[in-house]
């Protein structure tokens, strides 16, 4: 199959998705206000911490918004498009119906990550993007066009990171017959992104900032907005979520080999 071919698909699983979504308008609707809610939970936690202090590791209180706000975005992102998917590998595997995508000419990884998209979280993708906005204007940050692309850029790498570990943490439906418990790991090492990273010192540091980088891909692009473009961090980012992304693929084709389709 072609890149168009591709584009097709996805455009389809769009035009699915909506569709879908206007037949359960209390759904699409309640999730909004939970999602919403859980952003409010983050910024209120920021506004106590800095009833106390007067920076967090050299990161003032809009700074702190700021990157919470980064680091909202590139999960509201990933759960609009890929995390609903994802989640349904395990599934997938344990009852066989991972033939059905194994059947179609697509890759396989492509065709389960695509299949539908989630309304609701890309509304409130907007809604993080609002607050991001919000804390540049505190800080009184106009960014050049570079700096929004770069920022843009840097977001899209942090996306292709959550890919590549979710996939990575789904694909042991392979070996294991349950990863429920596995998957809910993958929250708990991305809420580390909303941590300043001069907050981490010693193996914390080593661990989430140079081995695993749930920290810097919502601190690069927020310090992109506050300190200007870094040529560094471009190509520090960029390289790790292209290791992620290959790494996660690898993975998800190392475990189709030991899949037993249902019809074997």
């Amino acid at each position: 199959m072609n890149l168009l071919a591709y584009v097709r698909i996805w455009l389809a699983s769009i035009r699915y998705s909506v569709v879908r979504t206007m037949m359960f308008r209390f759904d699409f609707f309640l999730w909004i206000a939970v999602d919403i809610s859980w952003m409010a939970v983050n910024l209120f936690l920021v506004e106590v911490m800095f009833q106390h202090v007067d920076s967090i590791a050299g990161w003032d209180k809009p700074e702190m918004i700021l990157l919470v706000g980064t680091a909202m975005l590139v999960m509201r992102l990933f759960m609009t498009f890929f995390m609903t998917n994802l989640f349904s590998i395990d599934r997938s595997v344990r009852e066989g119906t991972l033939d059905f995508y194994l059947a179609q000419p697509g890759n396989p990884l492509f065709m389960l990550a695509t299949r539908r998209i989630e309304l609701d979280g890309m509304l409130n993708s907007f809604v993080a993007l609002g607050i991001v906005v919000y804390a540049a204007g505190q800080l009184g940050i106009q960014p050049s066009p570079l700096e929004i692309i770069t920022y843009g850029f840097l977001v899209f790498c942090g996306l292709a990171i959550h890919f590549g570990t979710m996939v990575m943490l789904v694909g042991l439906a392979f070996w294991i017959t349950r990863v429920q418990g596995i998957e809910g790991g993958y929250f708990a090492l991305f809420d580390l992104s909303r941590l300043p990273r001069p907050a981490l010192r010693g193996l914390m540091e080593v661990a989430f900032v140079y081995v695993f980088p749930a920290v810097i891909i919502s601190n690069f692009p927020s310090e992109t907005l506050i300190h200007g473009v870094r040529a560094w961090q471009i190509a520090w980012l960029g390289g790790i979520a292209v290791a992620w992304f290959a790494a996660g693929a690898t993975f998800f084709h190392l475990g189709l080999k030991r899949y037993s389709s249902a019809s074997s």
